[in-house]
């Protein structure tokens, strides 16, 4: 099944945060991702925690981008990939990295990690300025793994069908989940493009 994932901005986000978080886990995505980069640390766990309790809530699955030590389910960059041993860290269920090219993906899943997330395909305002890699790109990485493989990047209910016949597995999603009306409308019509 294509799954269809939210990544968190806070910056994006046009009423209270958490809010958005109950309104966005309502509608039942595939699984939530909490980025924010620039959140402290400290903020980041206890809003981490937050987000867990409202995602557990609706029992949409959760992951976290930093602070590995504290949760189960995390995602990471390439590099902090690099500077791990995942096979030492058994108290991780899932683990994933963001990829930008097929060498990236075949490591990562040399590496152990459970999916990845390939981006990004499509022009977005995230990436001002720099050109997307498209979907010959991601069918490359589609056709070079075996793990799951999730397309980011300016995808929407126009594109989102691409990038399924693409081969990818599923799809994240940030502005339109931190800025759309109606999260649970929006991801209807975001399933229905996929079906």
């Amino acid at each position: 099944m294509f799954k269809i994932i939210c990544v968190t901005d806070r910056k994006l986000c046009r009423e209270d945060f958490l809010t958005r978080i109950e309104k966005i886990a309502s509608a039942k995505p595939d699984r939530i991702m909490f980025r924010d980069k620039d959140c402290k640390d400290d903020d980041y766990v206890k809003t981490a925690f937050k987000i867990l309790k409202i995602s557990d809530k609706y029992s949409v699955p959760c992951s976290m981008y930093r602070k590995f030590d504290r949760f189960s389910n995390i995602h990471m960059t390439m590099p902090m990939l690099q500077h791990i041993r995942l096979a030492d860290m058994n108290f991780i269920n899932l683990a994933g990295v963001s990829v930008h090219s097929v060498d990236e993906a075949v490591e990562a899943e040399k590496m152990g990690v459970d999916y990845v997330i390939a981006g990004h395909i499509f022009e977005t305002d995230c990436k001002k300025g720099l050109a997307p890699r498209g979907l010959d790109f991601l069918k490359q990485v589609c056709n070079a793994v075996k793990i799951p493989v999730y397309a980011i990047g300016g995808i929407n209910a126009d594109n989102i069908n691409l990038v399924a016949k693409a081969g990818a597995d599923g799809a994240c999603i940030m502005s339109g989940f931190m800025m759309c009306e109606n999260p649970d409308e929006y991801i209807r019509q975001l399933r229905k493009e996929v079906i």
